[in-house]
């Protein structure tokens, strides 16, 4: 696209413009995944706060797969223990952060040579799964960029540029909070 014909002060200011577009970028452009990762994370509240009287009420649920798709491939026996270890069985409460309440459909595959599983967690109760589908809910989060007017100052010399810089902060989506039944030594044995 070809430049209209401008005074010479004007030109001078689209020219700003376009080196603080550049800048700017420049700046989406360092937004590396591993820049993403050390961003900071959200603090949320849990939705579901038990006492231990309420957990002791609690009748246990065990997950199991709704779905299941078998694979062809062969299991690498060199992560045999691993396996062995994330499909151990711990308790948990899975919490849906973006639709408070509503039941989580995920799928799960956790290593080469295993079945596709197709979970349905129910949400805001304890709940004992695998270990591997607990870490994959608690990994389920997204970066969220945000413009922020800030102050660009420049590499190259050419001064200071005013303009939008992108903020990135971490949100959990999907999470997965342990769930302990074990009493407080301070507590004892009795109960309030």
């Amino acid at each position: 696209m070809k430049k209209p014909n401008m005074n010479s002060a004007s030109e001078v200011e689209l020219d700003k413009v376009e080196k603080q577009f550049e800048k700017y970028e420049e700046n989406i452009n360092q937004l590396t995944h591993d820049r993403m990762n050390l961003a900071p994370k959200l603090e949320m509240e849990p939705q579901t706060k038990l006492s231990q009287q309420d957990l002791a009420k609690k009748n246990d649920v065990y997950l199991k797969p709704y779905r299941t798709i078998g694979c062809q491939d062969k299991f690498n026996e060199n992560y045999r223990d691993q396996w062995n270890h994330d499909k151990e069985y711990v308790q948990f409460i899975a919490e849906n952060n973006e639709i408070i309440g509503e039941a989580i459909d995920i799928w799960t595959r956790p290593y080469g040579g295993l079945p596709a599983e197709w979970w349905k967690v129910p949400t805001n109760k304890p709940v004992w799964g695998p270990r591997y589908l607990a870490e994959q809910l608690k990994r389920c989060n997204y970066h969220r960029l945000k413009m922020d007017q800030s102050t660009i100052s420049s590499q190259d010399g050419n001064g200071t540029y005013y303009g939008a810089v992108a903020v990135d902060s971490t949100i959990q989506r999907l999470d997965a909070l342990p769930v302990s039944q074990k009493r407080s030594v301070f507590m004892g044995t009795s109960t309030f």
